[in-house]
């Protein structure tokens, strides 16, 4: 029988992180009185040493930027969906001492769209590029049948997200932030930008949009995400996108499914609204 019983989250910074109101969450509702989830500030010159240094009690990791490509030198294994975007957000360590690495952003992603009711698109589009944007392209990979268009401010970008789509499988099609508006017109939109980042285009969003799905979740709502619920647009949040890869992990590291989806997103509901 396993004794690991230990987690936490990894970052810098991390004071700001909900992930351990989450995870001792779903410990509370599973009944695992004896496990504990943790948050410790590590950059990317501390991450190997405080690897080396756990012990057997350790179950897993949660790791959030700048350390989702710093720690795949480190682990054993990462597994095909980690792979394809090379970014690793969830570390298990296995009772036979291997480190496996995967990444539950991009299933988190797809689990929260079709909880609200979105199981396909024709058509997407992607506000930004970077991780996250990486990340939602390969959700999109999963779920868009057809062209997706992201809005980048540089041709770098633009470059690098067409990169992104040939390795993704994805038909990646961009256009100028300026132009950023045009996004609207996709039945699916994806803001993955900076809080503040949006707030112009709000008042370019048209009556009876579709689906936006803003990973933001502080603040919230965004001023885009305001104006596109005020105009009967579906909307997902980014509290949605954290509680779902949350989940994921939290039956990856525990061994216990289902996750608890509604204890967890109550507490970080209550996390928020005491912030």
């Amino acid at each position: 029988m396993s004794t690991r019983h230990r987690a936490a989250v990894l970052g810098s910074p991390i004071a700001h992180s909900l992930s351990p109101v989450l995870h001792r969450a779903a410990y509370a509702e599973l009944g695992l009185d004896d496990w504990s989830y943790g948050r410790f500030e590590v950059d990317e010159a501390a991450l190997p040493g405080f690897v080396a240094e756990l012990d057997d009690s350790w179950a897993g990791l949660s790791l959030t930027m700048p350390l989702k490509r710093a720690i795949i030198p480190l682990l054993d294994e990462i597994t095909d969906t980690a792979t394809s975007v090379e970014a690793v957000n969830t570390v298990v360590f296995t009772d036979d001492g291997r480190r496996v690495g995967d990444n539950t952003d991009i299933p988190g992603m797809v689990a929260a769209l079709r909880e609200r009711g979105v199981e396909k698109v024709e058509s997407a589009a992607v506000l930004g590029a970077g991780a996250t944007a990486s990340s939602a392209l390969a959700a999109l990979a999963r779920i868009c049948a057809g062209p997706v268009t992201a809005y980048v401010r540089s041709e770098a970008r633009a470059e690098e997200m067409r990169g992104w789509g040939d390795r993704l499988g994805v038909e990646v099609r961009t256009g100028a932030w300026e132009d950023a508006a045009e996004a609207f017109a996709a039945p699916l939109v994806i803001a993955t930008t900076p809080a503040g980042t949006t707030d112009a285009l709000a008042e370019a969003v048209p009556d009876a949009p579709g689906t936006l799905f803003d990973v933001l979740y502080d603040p919230w709502p965004t001023r885009l995400a305001a104006a596109w619920s005020a105009r009967g647009g579906r909307l997902v949040g980014g509290l949605d996108l954290l509680v779902h890869q949350a989940v994921l992990q939290v039956e990856q590291m525990t061994g216990r499914t289902p996750g608890p989806l509604a204890a967890m997103r109550a507490a970080g509901e209550r996390a928020l609204a005491e912030r």
